[in-house]
């Protein structure tokens, strides 16, 4: 838990971070019109050759556009490009990079994707036990001692000091260390998942990701490319969009899947739109990565999970508040070992005593 508790406190502010370090994120606004996306996969493909294209995401007019190349436990890269000149600005190795080995720490704690799931979110939903034990144990049993339950003792022993840190700290955060586990426990196991979403709808059955299909009969654009088109349109539809991402359809039946956030500062806003890539004809879905209207209640906050659980929800406040809570919680595993380890110390010198 202290690693998953210090690699999320780190990652809390990784978009402002890369931002700051990274200038080819960024060009100068030009009055040219932006390269489709057809060309911007010509130049990418050209940078990345034998190396699947999974998605190209339009940012602001002063952002690079940022191909997407991606194989499971293969490759993960950006190719940043400039949207006016076509110029190849950088090439980042996401799974290599600083930012990408803390995120495999927080998910798998550098081990194997498959033992590493299972250990953090196995590991995650003990703590969340041992969270609800702390509470118990820390309640006020009576009026007295209300006061020294939420101080931290000064001019007192280590041990006692370590003690408060562990109590009053743990606290103080333990409601708020409560949503950042169950917000990871969604992503951790499929069955907590569906259990959130069922108590969270009154009895609705979770509906998986799945891509409705296109008809290659229904072709009547064959001459125009679909990438091209479905970007166009977009555009015409969310003049505001701080970001049009667009992924490549990997069969046949694929539809071109497009996604569009008006703010880009949280995902849950999204519109998740579908359109068949012959016909460009848009097709529904059943399921939350639809359209944010259509959305309901309890599709919003499967929706809202990942900007609750790195505090983004609440604007950059919220990031720094998330950032905190992590930190304390990264500090508990260590003060509670030390509270154990003294008493494991404590109780061997008694019984070295009590047998002299």
């Amino acid at each position: 838990m202290f690693v998953i508790a210090l690699t999320g406190c780190i990652y809390a502010f990784q978009e402002e971070i890369q931002d700051f370090s990274q200038s080819y994120r960024f060009v100068e606004v030009s009055q040219s019109e932006m390269l489709p996306p057809s060309r911007i996969r010509a130049i990418a493909d050209s940078i990345q050759p034998g190396k699947h294209l999974h998605a190209i995401m339009y940012h602001t007019k002063d952002r690079a556009v940022k191909a997407i190349y991606y194989a499971y436990d293969q490759y993960y890269n950006f190719v940043y490009i400039n949207p006016y000149s076509g110029k190849v600005l950088e090439t980042h190795d996401v799974e290599n990079s600083f930012f990408g080995f803390i995120l495999e720490g927080h998910f798998y704690l550098w081990l194997p994707k498959t033992i590493g799931q299972v250990i953090v979110s196995t590991a995650t939903l003990i703590f969340f036990f041992i969270v609800l034990s702390g509470i118990y144990l820390w309640w006020p049993r009576n009026k007295h001692n209300k006061k020294q339950k939420f101080t931290i003792k000064r001019n007192v022993s280590w041990r006692r000091r370590n003690f408060d840190l562990h109590s009053v700290l743990g606290a103080y955060i333990s409601l708020l260390a409560i949503i950042l586990i169950i917000t990871g426990l969604v992503w951790g196991f499929t069955w907590f998942r569906n259990g959130v979403y069922s108590l969270a709808s009154g009895g609705e059955t979770y509906q998986e990701y799945s891509e409705p299909s296109s008809l290659k009969k229904d072709s009547i654009h064959s001459s125009v490319n679909p990438l091209d088109h479905v970007f166009e349109f977009m555009r015409k539809e969310y003049p505001k969009a701080e970001w049009i991402e667009l992924h490549i359809p990997e069969l046949r039946t694929s539809p071109v899947a497009v996604n569009v956030n008006t703010d880009s500062k949280t995902y849950w806003k999204t519109d998740y739109r579908y359109f068949d890539q012959y016909s460009f004809k848009e097709l529904s879905v059943n399921h939350q990565w639809g359209r944010f209207e259509n959305a309901s209640g309890a599709d919003l906050l499967m929706r809202m999970n990942y900007d609750i659980h790195v505090g983004g929800i609440f604007g950059f406040a919220g990031k720094i508040f998330a950032f905190l809570i992590s930190l304390v919680i990264a500090s508990l595993p260590i003060t509670g070992f030390l509270m154990w380890y003294g008493k494991i110390k404590k109780t061997k010198k008694k019984s070295e005593s009590n047998n002299t």
